[in-house]
């Protein structure tokens, strides 16, 4: 019988998925503690029927009681999913349901997901495969919940199954396309379902357009949160650091030996470096990223705390201190010639999302790094309206469009060695 809430370095996987279901449940209690509890319920509803292409804040649309209520279910049915297909848990799990409660608060439901899930799952039965194989493929596939509710805007109720049929045939396709993409940048874009998901939603989004659907814009940003919302991120960043620490015999140990790894994927550090030292990690990286956000005047709600978690689980999966910090600093530097400002909503994600370009400075320096940086933040403000929002990882997206044009340039100027 595994002993779930019991660290053994022989069965670290065990304790590792029980961390993850204290972490569904902590998002959960601070939710009910955000309450009243009266308007949870309401608050859900209004989450799910709205609209959610980018940049919605759930916050903003269902308040923040029902905004962590939503987060922490879908968190709880991601952990259920892999636990039912008995996926391997490694680091590529830590990512993956962080990035599912990240991105809860801003634009993913306990609804708009499921037709997503249920395409990935009819694809591994068309292949004969278990659903396992592809499990990761259709959680980060979620990326294009925003199909479900933007459709069922449209068609009003007169055509209920429609918006199903729609987003399981998008889940469906996307397996291929990710195994495709992942060619396409070799492993130097983090968010390769983003990629994937963001080619899907161009084309969707064009073929709407034919017909004369016009997208509208959306910017739901709630503001005044940051006190309460510190808090939080501060004890989750706090417990996930002490917790590794205590499990590594109340020690650093071995945390410095994490930098190693450039980040390109697959990188996965709790088989590397095992499940303490990642911990550590994502602690640190995340209250780095909450710390840049107050710094350069920013608020903490939906979408930047979702950017926040989704650093911290990419912790277990490509992404450290080395790494992430020139990739932040082209960001910056950028700002300094251009027409945005560090606090605008759009280069605070493009900030904190921008981190899925970490192997790129891992693998050829901190130049490079920062130069991937400043061509992201360009490029992430310019291409949304290639697939009208209905992609929530446009950083993944312009991530990939990144690395297509830069990557074989840093290959072409490398000198060889004499």
């Amino acid at each position: 019988m595994r002993k779930w809430f019991i660290y053994d370095e022989n069965d670290q996987s065990s304790f590792l998925f029980s961390t993850m279901v204290l972490f569904a449940l902590f998002l959960i209690a601070f939710g009910i503690l955000c309450g009243p509890p009266p308007e949870l319920l309401p608050g859900l509803w209004h989450i799910i029927t709205e609209r959610a292409v980018l940049i919605t804040d759930s916050i903003m649309v269902g308040g923040m009681g029902a905004a962590f209520l939503n987060a922490g279910l879908v968190t709880l049915i991601s952990l259920w999913i892999l636990y039912a297909c008995k996926a391997a848990i490694s680091g590529a799990t830590i990512a993956a349901v962080f990035l599912m409660a990240g991105f809860s608060l801003f634009g993913k439901d306990v609804w708009n997901i499921l037709p997503i899930l249920l395409g990935g799952f009819l694809y591994s039965r068309y292949k004969k495969l278990p659903f396992s194989q592809y499990i990761y493929t259709s959680l980060f596939g979620t990326a294009l919940a925003p199909v479900v509710t933007e459709i069922s805007s449209i068609v009003d109720r007169q055509w209920p199954l429609l918006p199903i049929a729609i987003g399981t045939a998008v889940g469906f396709v996307l397996p291929a396309i990710s195994v495709f993409t992942v060619r396409v940048h070799q492993g130097y874009n983090l968010y390769n379902g983003g990629f994937a998901a963001g080619l899907v939603g161009m084309v969707l989004a064009s073929i709407l357009k034919s017909f004369g659907y016009v997208f509208e814009t959306r910017l739901e940003w709630s503001t005044g949160n940051n006190l309460k919302l510190s808090v939080f991120l501060f004890i989750l960043f706090g417990a996930l650091f002490l917790t590794g620490f205590f499990c590594n015999k109340r020690s650093l140990r071995n945390l410095k030996d994490i930098i190693r790894h450039s980040g390109r994927a697959v990188a996965d550090f709790v088989h590397h470096d095992g499940y303490p030292i990642v911990m550590m990690n994502m602690g640190i990286i995340g209250a780095v990223a909450t710390i840049y956000v107050l710094l350069v005047g920013g608020e903490l709600n939906g979408p930047t705390v979702g950017g926040i978690l989704t650093v911290c689980g990419f912790g277990g999966f490509g992404k450290h201190l080395r790494n992430i910090t020139p990739i932040i600093l082209g960001v910056v530097l950028t700002s300094f010639w251009t027409v945005w400002k560090l606090n605008d909503p759009a280069v605070l994600l493009a900030a904190l999302f921008a981190t899925g370009l970490a192997p790129v400075a891992g693998q050829f320096g901190w130049l490079w790094g920062i130069v991937a940086g400043s061509a992201h933040a360009c490029v992430v403000l310019n291409v949304s309206f290639l697939h009208g929002g209905l992609n929530l990882y446009n950083n993944g997206f312009s991530a990939g469009l990144v690395c297509i044009v830069l990557v074989p340039l840093i290959e072409a100027l490398k000198r060889e060695p004499e």
